[in-house]
Formats: structure tokens, sequence, C-alpha cells
């Protein structure tokens, strides 16, 4: 591989992705595709924006002749697609978006990949596939339960994938990242949503009673995890990548709050949202086996999370107006107005 397509790269886990990329590989070209909606931001990028071996090209996966040109411009040996609709909650409002890009954008690239004969297509996906499980963890073989419009969308996504490479040999992977944190993450998940909020000293919209656990993964970690097995993993496998760091999300709540030095009468616990998963769970055997370590470090990585948005105001606070203040309104003002303390 010398020339890697990052589609969605200018998004959160993309963008570590891509300022992993062009520092740990020197010699490849790291050509991002980002079709720069709501999520998509090129701060994001400033740290690599001068490297010789970053290219940016603006543009929509699911737009054949766009995507047919870069891969040939740039002569694409490898596509690392992170280009996705990725918020539950907004799945749930509106669920045209999640199609038209997790799903007919994925069989756009793998079917231009599948044209040009490019080498490596790699599908970053997510543990909400499987849907929820009370005890253990899911295995890459268990079958695939998606339970909101956004997960149902990803597993559409990934089944193409395994079909491009069934059908036509094509070399694919495919991770399923857990709850992914850390800076740079658009304000609208619960991390950033709750932290950014808390600093203006405004009330935490908490779903139901908050004990909904996820499995929290550090976007770094995430990002080497996708580098592993581009490089390395089997071809048609499926790795999952958590932190397994399970937590209640009242209780990373409480801990975002005490890092702030802020008190716990901002929580609000509201109405929840529709068909929310309990807990999610995934065994990393099977990465770990590559060779993938973690950095197991939770309350040092939350606080460096922490610290990254009060020092960065300059990054968020521009994003917190507009559109997204709309989206907040819509999602949030009547559960806040009905809400608990």
């Amino acid at each position: 591989m010398k020339n890697i397509l990052v589609t969605g790269g200018a998004g959160f886990i993309g963008s570590a992705f891509v300022r992993y990329m062009v520092q740990a590989y020197p010699h490849y070209t790291v050509v991002v595709f980002d079709k720069l909606t709501y999520a998509g931001n090129l701060d994001n990028l400033l740290p690599v924006h001068d490297a010789p071996n970053y290219r940016f090209e603006r543009g929509d996966i699911a737009e054949a002749p766009t995507v047919r040109r870069v891969l040939e411009q740039y002569q694409i040996d490898a596509i690392v697609n992170f280009a996705a609709e990725s918020h539950v909650d907004r799945s749930i409002l509106n669920s045209h978006a999640f199609l038209e890009t997790d799903v007919i954008g994925v069989y756009v690239l793998l079917e231009q990949a599948r044209q040009l004969g490019i080498k490596r297509f790699h599908q970053v996906s997510t543990d909400e596939v499987y849907g929820w499980i009370a005890e253990g963890a899911f295995k890459e073989t268990d079958p695939l339960q998606p339970n909101n419009p956004y997960s149902a969308a990803k597993a559409s996504g990934e089944m193409l994938v395994r079909a491009y490479h069934v059908t036509h040999g094509m070399h694919t992977t495919v991770t399923r990242g857990s709850n992914t944190y850390g800076p740079y993450q658009y304000p609208e998940k619960m991390m950033p949503l709750f932290i950014t909020e808390a600093i203006d000293d405004r009330p935490l919209p908490v779903y139901g009673d908050g004990k909904q656990v996820r499995d929290w993964l550090y976007v770094d970690d995430h990002a080497r995890a996708i580098d592993l097995v581009l490089h390395r993993g089997a071809p048609g496998e499926v790795y999952n990548v958590g932190g397994e760091n399970e937590q209640h999300n009242i209780d990373v709540t409480r801990r975002l709050l005490r890092l702030l030095g802020k008190p716990e009468t901002l929580i609000r616990h509201v109405a929840d949202r529709p068909g929310h998963d309990r807990r999610y769970a995934v065994d990393c055997s099977k990465i770990k086996a590559l060779g993938w370590q973690r950095n197991d470090d939770f309350e040092s990585l939350l606080a460096q999370t922490v610290a990254w948005y009060q020092h960065n105001a300059w990054w968020w606070r521009k994003i917190k107006t507009g559109e997204y203040l709309e989206y907040y309104k819509q999602q949030y003002a009547q559960r806040l107005a009905e809400a608990k303390s």
C-alpha cells in the first residue's frame, strides 16, 4: 500500500486515524475524502494540514463519478471507510441520510474499488450492530441484531462488504468499535455534549435512569486498531475493537462533573430514547491475537479529554450554533422541560 483513501477522514475517529497515519507512515500518501457535512470539520486535520503526504478532496461517497475520479487521480490502492451518518438520535429523527451514506455510499465505494482492482478495503463499523447483551460479550461470529436505524444501516453496509469479498474475492476487512471518546468529537455525543454543557453550567440530559452500560475506547487506541487490521487482518474477517472498560452512563457523567468542578445538580434525568440499547460489550481476543493492546488508564484519559475541551473552546463554541442549536432544541427541549433532577 502506498496511497490510502480515508473516507470520512474529517470526522472524529477518521481524523484521529489520519493524524496517526500521516505521522506513522511518511512514505504513504493519505488522501482524505469527506463531504464535510455537519460533523466533518477541517479543523480536525489542522495538525497535519502542512504534511507533505496529506491531501484533501471534498466529495460524497454516494456519487460514483467523483469517487472514481479521486481513486484514479491518486492511484489509490487501499480504502478505509469511516464515512457515515453516525448518531443514533439523529437516525431516529430522520433515517434517510443514514441509508444514503451508510448503505448506498458503501456500495458505491465497493463497486468502484472492484472495477479498479483496488487491493484493500476496510470498513469501519460499530459494536451496535449486535444489539445489546445482558451478560458476557459479543464475539465476531454472533448474529447481528441492530435495534435502531443507525445500527441497521451500518449492519447493511457490513453485509455488502462481506458480499463483495465472497462474490468478487476482494480483500476486505471490518472492525466493530465500541463507544469511542477523546478530542475533536462532535458535541452531539455524550461525552463532549456533557463536558461543553457543564462548562457553561447548563443542564445535562441523561437518558432514563442513566444505567445504560457502554464500553469506552480511547480514540487513539481505536485508530491504531484499524491500522493493524488494515495491514495484518485476514481477508474477509471481522474484528471487534473494545475498550474493555464498561461504565454506566450516569457514573461517567458524575466523573466528568467532578473533573470540571461542577455540581451534580446539573444532571437532569430525561425521557429515554426509543429502543435504547441497555448494554454493549465485545470480546477482543481476535484483534489481540494480531498484537493490539489498548491503554487501560481510563481515569487519566478521561481527564485528558476533559482538559482538551476546556483548553480548546475555539474548536467547539463555533460548532454549537445554527444547525446544532436547532438539533439540540428538537432533541432535548421538551425532555428537559419535563425532566427530573
